[in-house]
């Protein structure tokens, strides 16, 4: 599909999910920039010099993305900036460099933020860990997580100014989804390529499973983006966005968003609250629920104020009981006694399901197999509570953890 068409899909609604995942093929989008679509995209701009490369897509989908790039132009690539360290930003680096000695080109440049390097190192210690959590999310099982990385040549702090055959970008760093994050900004073109502090949803910036991510910041990152009135938005995932005003509204309605849940969420810890009252209260702005970039289908909006939560409170959610809680077990175990065996609450479960109410019975299917862990049946209605809860998820996420626990219980339940 052509590019500038998927993106004016995109902005009226009508694209679907499949836009913002690498659909469509490669597109110049003023002279010299280019969008090669992909799970992550792979961002060129033409320089004197050759090109300089934002992001470089996943290890799987950098062939195909390199393939396509190849058709647009035969440049070497002289540099290559990572937005940040996320593995389906910088996969295809090595291949790039590839190519690049194959070829019989100079060395490749590559340039990140300076947290790119502990984020990496992060990532060797904790491998096990990402492949657990990446498997659980994308419903992948013997997904691998990555070991090694391509290593920037060259990092900055705060700004850094690069000149590449004439042609003058700015790297700004703003914590965000990550805190080794930057932006790209060029004069020249008007353009900004905000890696993914602009995903065409809602921001990823709750994510259960990973480290912490910055709801205030991503917002001011955001504005001072907009202040420089760009004329295009090339997103590292899904299209561009193309013309000024539209451009601000993006920018401006994604940081109002933030910013209000992270308000939001301050305001009510000020006055006492407890995380129960505040995941349960907080709401998006209402002008903004339906904004079609602004959609919870990957992350969730009260993953976000959890976050919130986390970065300016801690791990305390109030609640006394759990501050140093009894085992999941004895709690379910004692609580079964109570309600006439783990079958009682089991079938309170698939009955609470059933009439709509998928959170409560979510406890309740929780307790049952917590208590009795080895009955199939138990895990049976477990199964049943944690699909219904995935078919009525829209976020991804969530899609993930329910998917994957109704997938534990049907194999302990021998279906």
């Amino acid at each position: 599909m052509d590019l500038i068409e998927t993106a004016e899909r995109a902005w009226n609604g009508d694209a679907g999910l499949g836009a913002m995942m690498g659909q469509g093929d490669l597109g110049e989008v003023a002279d010299g920039v280019a969008v090669v679509p992909s799970f992550s995209n792979l961002l060129p701009l033409r320089t004197d010099d050759g090109l300089v490369v934002i992001d470089t897509s996943h290890e799987l989908s950098a062939p195909a993305a390199i393939d396509q790039l190849r058709t647009w132009s035969g440049d070497r690539v002289h540099s290559i900036v990572y937005t940040h360290g996320h593995v389906d930003h910088v996969g295809g680096a090595p291949l790039l460099e590839a190519e690049a000695a194959e070829r019989g080109d100079p060395a490749i440049h590559v340039v990140a933020h300076e947290a790119v390097d502990p984020r990496f190192d992060r990532y060797a210690e904790t491998n096990g860990y990402n492949a657990v959590i990446n498997q659980r999310q994308f419903g992948a099982q013997g997904l691998a997580f990555p070991s090694a990385f391509r290593r920037p040549d060259e990092t900055f702090r705060r700004r850094l100014d690069l000149d590449v055959g004439g042609t003058r970008l700015e790297l700004h760093h703003a914590r965000g989804e990550t805190d080794d994050h930057a932006w790209v900004w060029s004069p020249a073109h008007r353009a900004v390529w905000p890696g993914d502090l602009f995903i065409w949803l809602v921001p990823n910036a709750g994510n259960p499973q990973k480290v912490q991510r910055y709801a205030a910041d991503w917002a001011e990152a955001l504005r001072d983006m907009a202040a420089l009135e760009p004329e295009l938005l090339l997103p590292s995932h899904g299209p561009p966005v193309i013309g000024a005003d539209r451009v601000r509204t993006a920018l401006t309605d994604t940081a109002d968003l933030l910013s209000s849940l992270h308000d939001q969420t301050v305001a009510l810890m000020n006055a006492g609250a407890t995380l129960d009252e505040v995941i349960h209260t907080v709401a998006v702005p209402a002008h903004l629920v339906d904004q079609p970039y602004l959609q919870p289908l990957y992350d969730d909006p009260e993953f976000i104020v959890r976050n919130v939560w986390r970065l300016m409170g801690g791990w305390y959610d109030g609640d006394p009981s759990s501050l140093k809680p009894a085992p999941k077990a004895a709690l379910a175990t004692e609580l079964a006694a109570l309600a006439g065996g783990a079958g009682v609450l089991a079938e309170r479960a698939r009955a609470v399901a059933g009439a709509g109410d998928l959170r409560l019975a979510g406890h309740l299917a929780e307790l049952a197999v917590q208590a009795d862990p080895d009955d199939p049946a138990l895990h049976r209605v477990r199964a049943e509570v944690n699909q219904a809860r995935r078919r009525a998820e829209p976020s991804l996420m969530a899609k993930g953890v329910f998917g994957h626990a109704a997938r534990q219980s049907e194999a302990r339940a021998g279906d």
